[in-house]
């Protein structure tokens, strides 16, 4: 199963892309799963930046899934379909 993740601002640093394409042996995965997969791919700095000390993410972050927030529905546990777009995106400013 793929899934594609776009990253941006500091986690596209941290990466060393801004997009990539994640696969996994099972039929189905969760948000979560591929956040961690995430933070094992790019080390130390990049599981820092998404996720706090007591290992759960940062709240500024938004997690989407196909453009919609994964808050709005199994939040971390949203299982993911073949295909589907994870973003994780930093508050935005302006002014």
């Amino acid at each position: 199963m793929q899934v594609s993740v776009r990253l941006f601002t500091t986690l596209r640093e941290l990466a060393g892309r801004g997009e990539e394409t994640l696969e996994f042996s099972t039929k189905f995965v969760t948000v979560k799963e591929v956040l961690e997969a995430l933070a094992r791919r790019h080390g130390r700095a990049f599981k820092e930046y998404l996720y706090n000390d007591r290992n759960r993410v940062r709240e500024h972050l938004q997690i989407l899934v196909n453009g919609k927030s994964a808050s709005l529905m199994e939040d971390l546990e949203t299982r993911l379909k073949e295909k589907d777009v994870v973003a994780v995106v930093p508050p935005v400013g302006g002014g």
